[in-house]
């Protein structure tokens, strides 16, 4: 069985025609941008407007990752809970990329296939590749600033809804050449939803995982900026200082 979702938005012209069905978005080429055992992503140029196509395989993982099958039967698929995150996102006001088509195939209960199709994000940067190139706007105090107060005004989102992304690294982190740039989630396939104390170590592990470059590259007063205003404190408090001690010390160790 094939489950296929299409935005309307995109269902006529050469978007409808190239991704009206799994079959035909299996048969596109492109450029290869990434790959992984489970995961190959092209870019592709339709027209004047270019997208991104993850397409997921059955047998990406050995038969003990896969638990010896079961996963397939019962474990919620990696490309499935990628579009949930990014519907989510849209869903709680966090800038994503538009998905634009979706959806998956299984054959007696078994994953065989999925693919998701998101429109590009043009004029973007990861953040990850702005640090590695040294970019001047990572300087400009009121530029970073306005970045810091979205991407933490997005993590607390997240985090209100009981959710962590569990891979919120700067290069999940895109930004518009915008004069007031906006700050876009990506990639989000291993996110999910925790009860506490679960969520509490979940939350530690974005915070740190944001930290793991903004100690490289900002000051020690911006990084605590972004945690009063992920906190939404005016000063910190024995709470929030306990809470950064165990963010700092998260990584310590495993680097």
């Amino acid at each position: 069985m094939i489950d296929w979702q299409l935005n309307p938005d995109y269902a006529t012209g050469d978007s409808g025609q190239a991704f009206a069905s799994l079959d035909a978005v299996f048969a596109l080429e492109g450029e290869l941008m990434a790959r992984d055992p489970q995961s190959r992503v092209l870019r592709v140029t339709l027209g004047e407007r270019r997208y991104y196509v993850k397409r997921y395989l059955e047998g990406g993982r050995s038969l003990a990752r896969r638990w010896f099958g079961l996963r397939d039967l019962f474990g919620p698929q990696r490309a499935v809970k990628e579009w949930e995150n990014l519907l989510a996102f849209r869903c709680w006001g966090i800038p994503t990329a538009t998905l634009v088509a979706y959806g998956q195939e299984r054959r007696h209960g078994r994953f065989l296939r999925a693919a998701l199709v998101t429109d590009e994000l043009c004029n973007t940067t990861d953040m990850a590749a702005m640090a590695r190139a040294n970019d001047p706007r990572l300087r400009d105090r009121r530029w970073l600033a306005e970045v810091s107060r979205q991407v933490a005004a997005a993590t607390r989102t997240l985090h209100a809804h009981g959710f962590a992304h569990n891979d919120l690294k700067w290069r999940n982190l895109l930004v518009d050449a915008g004069e007031r740039p906006t700050v876009y989630l990506i990639d989000c396939p291993t996110g999910a939803f925790w009860w506490r104390p679960f969520l509490d170590y979940r939350i530690v592990k974005d915070l740190a995982c944001l930290d793991k470059v903004a100690k490289q590259v900002l000051s020690r007063s911006q990084r605590l900026r972004f945690y009063l205003d992920y906190a939404q404190q005016p000063r910190l408090t024995p709470a929030g200082k306990r809470q950064i001690g165990r963010i700092l010390r998260f990584f310590a160790g495993r680097e």
